[in-house]
């Protein structure tokens, strides 16, 4: 049996962005949905972060999740839903969370899980874990003991992985309390990361400039042969495009087409800008192409950038900026953790209107 594994679709990222719902929206319809219908995937099994406010949800976002739960039941594909942290109203404990809320009295096939468990899926039996609070420690730990499940799925906060590309998570658990599961997949970090037995699957889509070239999309797990698979999602929603003018032509230079880039970010790196003229009708026609936003950078100075990402993180992003600022402060607290308080103050902000 195989089962579509997916985590950290936050619906209603980016203050319930229209422009990021529809990208979501286009992942979904347009390749996942496709992907398990060709491959007679009816199983799927979300590790968490189902939704991104914590406290309450925007009408047309609850829209957009009830219609992916309906595709589903229309589809008769079963939905099994870990309680993430994203999903749950208060830290201390799950008990009021988005899955409960809104689905409860529903008569969907959909399955949430807000408490440690095990269930049965192909004939394996998966260990459970939602998000672990103060209010479900004790029964956390328990249950991981006790369990003689050899699969976990949850959505977990361990020490030592990436959160997003280059950002370590220096607390949380350790991983080592899982060394008894033969394979461990987990929601929460939306970098894709494997150490050991432990999966992060990683965010199905990109939600900021700091998961630019970061690949994206979704898992199959096989439960006679216990592999997972990855699954790119080929749509991205922040591209970089280079400008080089010298010992060229016109035609050669605007024969490139933008429209794949409409409702994106797009950075504009310029190299060489020899024809003013020619630059302008090269940026009128990426601005014509329906892109959310643009930003130019030059590097025909004396940038002297080695590579693509020196030339990407030249172009100031707020969490290049962030850091610039910790590496000029003069503190004894360790620049690491600084980083990781910003860069979570950062991702958190990303969720407020």
């Amino acid at each position: 049996m195989k089962i579509a594994l997916i985590t950290d679709t936050h619906w209603g990222a980016r203050g319930d962005s229209p422009a990021f719902a529809e990208y979501f929206n286009r992942f979904y319809y347009e390749h996942f949905f496709p992907y398990l219908s060709e491959h007679g995937i009816t199983n799927i099994f979300h590790l968490g972060d189902i939704v991104d406010r914590r406290k309450y949800i925007n009408f047309v976002t609850a829209r957009h999740l009830r219609k992916f739960v309906e595709h589903c039941d229309v589809s008769g594909i079963r939905l099994d839903v870990i309680i993430g942290n994203h999903d749950t109203s208060f830290k201390n404990t799950n008990e009021v969370n988005s899955m409960r809320e809104l689905f409860e009295h529903s008569t969907y096939d959909i399955h949430y899980y807000s408490d440690p468990g095990v269930v049965s899926l192909g004939g394996t039996d998966i260990a459970v874990i939602p998000w672990i609070c103060s209010g479900n420690y004790e029964e956390s730990m328990q249950f991981i003991k006790d369990t003689n499940a050899q699969i976990l799925f949850g959505h977990l906060e361990l020490a030592g992985f990436e959160m997003y590309k280059g950002a370590i998570n220096d607390h949380g658990f350790d991983s080592k309390i899982f060394d008894k599961f033969d394979l461990v997949c987990s929601g929460h970090f939306h970098h894709k990361s494997t150490r050991g037995n432990i999966n992060y699957l990683g965010a199905p889509y990109e939600m900021s400039w700091s998961d630019y070239n970061d690949p994206r999309g979704f898992h199959v797990f096989d439960t006679e042969t216990r592999e997972i698979e990855f699954i790119r999602n080929p749509l991205t929603m922040f591209n970089k495009v280079h400008y080089h003018d010298q010992d060229k032509t016109i035609d050669e230079i605007m024969d490139m087409d933008f429209d794949h880039y409409k409702g994106s970010y797009v950075k504009l790196i310029v190299h060489t800008k020899t024809n003013p003229y020619w630059f302008d009708m090269f940026v009128d026609k990426i601005e014509k192409a329906g892109v959310l936003d643009l930003q130019v950078v030059d590097d025909n100075l004396n940038l002297q950038l080695e590579d693509d990402g020196d030339i990407v993180n030249e172009a100031e992003d707020t969490l290049t900026v962030l850091n610039k600022v910790v590496d000029q402060v003069e503190s004894r607290v360790d620049k690491k953790v600084l980083y990781n308080f910003l860069s979570s103050l950062y991702n958190e902000a990303l969720s407020v209107e």
